[in-house]
Order: C-alpha cells, then sequence, then structure tokens
C-alpha cells in the first residue's frame, strides 16, 4: 500500500510487527522477507525508493563504464580494434545511463513494495523511542508508527567531503554528482583512490575527460592485493589519466559562478579544473535519526551482532552501511536476507541457529567471504582476505601467483592481455581464505572463487572442479598445479 493510500485513512492502525527506516536495495530486502513471513510490514523513505545504488551509484556508473571497458577490450581483438578507434557517443552513453537510472523515478520500485504488501511511508522517518519511529512528511505533518518486533535501520551511507577553505563555493562533485552529472566535464580532478576514484576515473576519461587523480597515499585500491592497484594505474595511466600520489589537495576555490576551480596542494603547483570530485570515504546516515532517544550517540556507526541486532538492545537492528560491516550494496541484501529470518525467528519464538556459524541467521560472509568488483580496465575483482590480511589475522598461509595472460583463454579474450591470479591458502586446513583475480572479464570468475572460500572447499577437492578449455578461469587448474608443485 503506498502512503497516499495510508493517508486517506488518517484512523489506520499504525502498528506493525517491523518498520524498516530506509527503502534502498537492504531496506526492500529486509520489507521483503518480513512479508515472507507474514509479518505487517512498514516502510520509511525520505527520497527514492530503490537507494542510493539504483539512482546514484551501482546502476548508473556501471551504465557509464560499459562502454569505456567494451571499447577497450575490442580494441585489443585483431580484426576488431580498428573498427572502434573512434570516440565515444557522450550523449548516448548519458542517455543509457539515464535510462538504468529510471530517469531518477521510483514507480517501478514503488510498485514492487506494494506488490509484497508492505506499506510504505514518506518522509523522514525518526527513532523516538522504544519501537517507536515518527515519520514527518514533506507538508510536516506527522505520523506516529510502533512496531511490535523490530524496527530496522537500513539509511545507508553518504560521501564524506573534507572541510577544505572554499569547499562550499566550489560545489564539489561526489559520488553522487559524479554519476548524474548531464555533461562530460572538459577537465576533472578526482581525490582518492578507492573503488569510487578509480572506476569514476575510468569513465570520465573514456567519455573525453582530461583527469588527473590526487591520491594521498602511494597506491590505488589500497584495501586489495598490491598487484591490483598496480594493474589498474598502469592501465589508467596508458589511457591519458595522470595519477599523482603522495599528494593532498589543501584549499579549493571556483572562479565566479561556473568558472574553473583552482586546487591547492601540500605539494606542487596548483591545479586548475572544471570539476573536482571527491571520493575520500563514507559515513553513516544515522546523524537525523533520533538515535539519542534510545541511549545511542547520533552519527555513530552501528555495532551489531552476526544477526545484525544492535548491541545491547532486543528490538532494533542496523542492516547494510550503516553498520559498517561491509559498505557493497550486494553484502548490504545478504545482510537484509539474513535479518529478515532473524527477526521473523524471534517473532514467532522459533530458536535462532546460533550454534551454525553459516546458519541462516548469522551473516558469516561479512567477515569469511566478502566478494568485490572493481569495473576498471582492467576489473580487479576478489573475495576473503587479502595476504596482508590472513597473516595479521594470525594464519599460517601461503599466497599462490599465477599469471592471467598466461592461459590459452585469456590469449583468445585479447592480444595482449594483462592480468594477476592470487589465492591465498590456509596450510592447516588446506582451503582458501582469499582469491584476486585482476584482468579483463575477471568479474565474472568472481563467484566460483566466493563459493570456495564461503563454502570452505577442500583444496583436494577443488582438484576435481575441472575448469572448460580454452576459457580464461583454467587459470584455477594452474594455481592448484602450483601449489601442489
Amino acid at each position: 500500500m503506498t502512503d497516499a493510500d495510508v493517508s486517506k485513512d488518517a484512523s489506520r492502525n499504525t502498528e506493525y510487527d517491523v518498520v524498516v527506516i530506509g527503502a534502498g536495495p537492504v531496506g526492500e530486502n529486509v520489507a521483503d522477507r518480513a512479508r515472507a513471513a507474514g509479518l505487517r510490514t512498514a516502510v520509511v523513505e525520505s527520497e527514492l525508493i530503490g537507494g542510493e545504488c539504483s539512482y546514484w551509484a551501482c546502476m548508473p556508473s556501471k551504465a557509464l563504464l560499459r562502454p569505456v571497458v567494451a571499447r577497450a577490450e575490442a580494441r585489443r581483438v585483431p580484426g576488431l580494434g580498428e573498427a572502434v578507434r573512434g570516440p565515444l557517443d557522450a550523449d548516448a552513453v548519458l542517455a543509457r545511463r539515464d535510462e538504468m537510472a529510471a530517469h531518477w523515478k521510483d514507480d517501478g520500485q514503488l510498485a514492487w513494495l506494494d506488490a509484497i504488501g508492505a506499506d510504505v511511508h514518506r518522509g523522514v522517518g525518526r527513532l523516538s523511542g522504544t519501537r517507536q519511529v515518527s515519520v514527518t512528511a514533506a507538508d510536516g505533518t506527522v505520523r506516529h508508527l510502533t512496531a511490535r518486533h523490530a524496527v530496522a535501520v537500513c539509511t545507508g551511507s553518504r560521501a564524506v567531503v573534507p572541510g577544505l577553505a572554499g569547499i562550499e563555493d566550489v560545489r564539489p562533485w561526489t559520488s553522487r554528482e559524479a554519476t548524474s552529472a548531464k555533461d562530460v566535464p572538459g577537465r576533472l580532478v578526482v581525490v582518492g583512490g578507492g573503488v569510487v576514484g578509480v572506476e569514476m576515473a575510468t569513465a570520465w576519461r573514456g567519455l573525453g575527460a582530461e583527469v588527473t587523480m590526487l591520491i594521498r597515499g602511494e597506491r590505488l585500491l589500497p584495501k586489495m592485493e598490491p598487484f591490483a592497484g598496480e594493474l589498474v594505474a598502469d592501465a589508467l595511466t596508458e589511457a591519458g589519466v595522470r595519477i599523482l600520489t603522495g599528494v593532498s589537495a589543501t584549499g579549493v576555490r571556483r572562479a565566479g559562478q561556473d568558472g574553473p576551480v583552482t586546487v591547492e596542494l601540500d605539494h606542487g603547483e596548483p591545479l586548475e579544473t572544471d570539476e573536482i570530485l571527491f571520493a575520500t570515504g563514507r559515513a553513516p546516515r544515522t546523524d537525523d535519526l533520533g538515535l539519542d532517544t534510545v541511549g545511542i550517540e547520533p552519527g555513530s556507526w552501528l555495532t551489531v551482532d552476526d544477526s545484525c541486532r544492535v548491541e545491547g538492545s532486543d528490538w532494533l537492528y542496523a542492516v547494510g552501511d550503516v553498520n559498517h560491516r561491509a559498505l557493497l550494496t550486494h553484502q548490504g541484501k545478504y545482510q537484509a536476507r539474513i535479518a529478515g529470518a532473524a527477526i521473523a525467528a524471534r517473532a514467532q519464538d522459533t530458536p535462532l541457529l546460533e550454534t551454525d556459524r553459516w546458519g541462516a541467521h548469522a551473516a558469516t560472509a561479512d567477515h569469511a567471504a566478502v566478494p568485490q568488483v572493481v569495473f576498471t580496465d582492467p576489473e580487479a575483482a576478489s573475495v576473503g582476505l587479502t595476504l596482508a590480511e590472513a597473516q595479521a589475522a594470525g594464519h599460517r598461509v601461503r599466497a599462490v601467483d599465477h599469471d592471467l595472460a598466461a592461459v590459452a583463454g585469456s590469449g583468445l579474450y585479447a592480444e595482449g592481455y594483462k592480468g594477476q591470479a592470487r589465492m591465498i591458502v590456509d596450510l592447516d586446513r588446506e582451503i582458501l581464505l582469499g582469491v584476486t583475480f585482476v584482468g579483463p572479464g575477471v568479474g565474472e570468475l568472481l563467484h566460483s572463487a566466493t563459493v570456495a572460500v564461503a563454502g570452505e572447499v577442500p583444496i583436494d577437492r577443488l582438484w576435481h572442479a575441472v575448469p572448460a578449455y580454452p576459457t580464461i578461469s583454467e587459470v584455477w587448474l594452474r594455481l592448484l598445479e602450483s601449489f601442489r608443485g
């Protein structure tokens, strides 16, 4: 039922089994699991139903990246490369991006929530006490909701913009502006070398912008294996991106209303650009959530157990980015499935599978098997622990590496293919703790690695998982051969 329908009946009972604050993919999945269990559910949303992923992150960013990466790969195929030497049609790319973001309209997402039987309340949702949520609509009216069993906070995170001198007048880009811009900037400075930074540098350089990256550290993608950042940096440099490492922006100023932006640096001469993107981290959207009414500091990340229930509470859940476990859409949706099942079990007095590490009520993958694909050229894909993380955790491990270009499938995929694969083997249990692939097209290899890591598949059994020839996945055989010697 939509909020318009709810508003027609002011006397409608506003007591629910579950109240979900935030209707992004995470909130939608919590609502879906709660409704599937027969629980009466309300969803509160202050912006677009579908959330950050649908309109300002996953979908529009990958729509921008796909033609850039497809052209780069096509150029490496003999007989095809000459046919794709020209520039991309930027207008067509942006138009497809708009389609993939549903033109920033949420009718389809609203219809889906209506179809599963969840009530939607438009407005700003805030906690107002134990199991209490107030919803302030755009016209100022306030509706009070009560949750019999659970309130799930699924409000996500927001981009952090540093408090540099002149920042407000510059109107900097964050990930939202970078994925929804209506025109290709002539020049773009990207501050930050994480996933958003490298993906947006790839996209806008491919669409014709002159791109400069400012990296405070010494390498890109610092949370992945070192070779991932190195290979991506090489490709970005080859594509014409200027990468400055060990440097930070110290101030910005824009000339007039729409003039160029000058970026002051702690080392080196100032830069001039048309737009500047800050991809420098995320903060939880909990500052205006009413956390103080339930004894929690506003603006904080919410610490949860493996069922995503907030520590110290028997009714409050925090699912997705707000719990700071794994800031990825697919991981948040996974948490939502776990949390929804746990909420339903507790509401129905069903014992939780608390002793089962990989059971229906424990988001164990958040610790052991988080997959991620960086959609650059080349792609970087990883799951589980890096070598450094495994060693820091005290595991006795061995890293096994293989040149991805040295398998037949890679040579067929592209001329001059460059890539690398690594698996991290727990030597005591002989299972995989982590896998990383870097190279064109490797994103589609990742789920096999995720199954191996999450399933804790023994190395001896993986030996019997025969990769098809000639595919890039034959790298699995080469990694296993290297391990066995």
